[in-house]
């Protein structure tokens, strides 16, 4: 993401996990950034991973972005979910054992979060969460708890033809969990990576 990003391998259940970290200065705590599919592309230098990664170091977070098993220098082959929850929380257990947190993930990045938050909540007290273009039409988004919803920004664009808007609605309704809707913006955000950064932004300093 800049020159300062540092590359790490670090020991996972499928062997080595490939982490990229930003660190703020005088942190206020880590950030972990979910990736979108693998078999589609998906990488931690993903744009939208970066923008999500730009705002919270912008808001004095040290972020991390990994790649899931199978991806880059990780090692493994892809598990539809289950393992690249396993990577997340061995990111989290590794590099951010304690201290403030915030999770964010993209896509099916953002599937995989919710399934990190749901393990983590009882043990770790999340600041923030950020799911963008989350992927409910494809997986088992599960729902988050109640009690996080003010932490938690859901971010969708209104043309995504990749994820349809209605299927997170339908995730979101029985929640009651308000999503932001971007005007006319795809899966990807062309053309209004900034905006998505200035959303991200605005909800880590509310």
């Amino acid at each position: 993401m800049n020159a300062q990003t540092e590359k790490l391998l670090i020991p996972g259940a499928a062997g080595a996990i490939e982490v990229a970290r930003d660190v703020a200065p005088e942190a206020r705590g880590v950030a972990v950034i979910a990736h979108p599919h693998p078999l589609f592309g998906g990488t931690m230098d993903n744009k939208v991973v970066q923008t999500l990664a730009r705002a919270f170091v912008q808001c004095g977070w040290s972020t991390l972005r990994f790649n899931f098993r199978g991806v880059g220098q990780s090692a493994g082959a892809h598990d539809e979910g289950r393992g690249e929850a396993e990577d997340l929380l061995q990111v989290v257990e590794q590099l951010a054992p304690q201290g403030p947190l915030c999770l964010a993930g993209f896509s099916f990045g953002a599937f995989v979060t919710s399934h990190a938050v749901a393990s983590l909540t009882s043990q770790r007290d999340i600041h923030k969460i950020a799911l963008i273009g989350t992927a409910a039409s494809r997986f088992n988004v599960l729902p988050i708890a109640a009690e996080l919803h003010e932490r938690t920004l859901v971010v969708h664009g209104e043309a995504d033809d990749t994820v349809p808007l209605a299927s997170v609605m339908d995730w979101a309704r029985p929640q009651v969990l308000p999503v932001t809707v971007v005007p006319g913006g795809g899966h990807f955000f062309h053309g209004q990576l900034p905006l998505l950064r200035s959303l991200v932004v605005r909800h880590l300093r509310a």
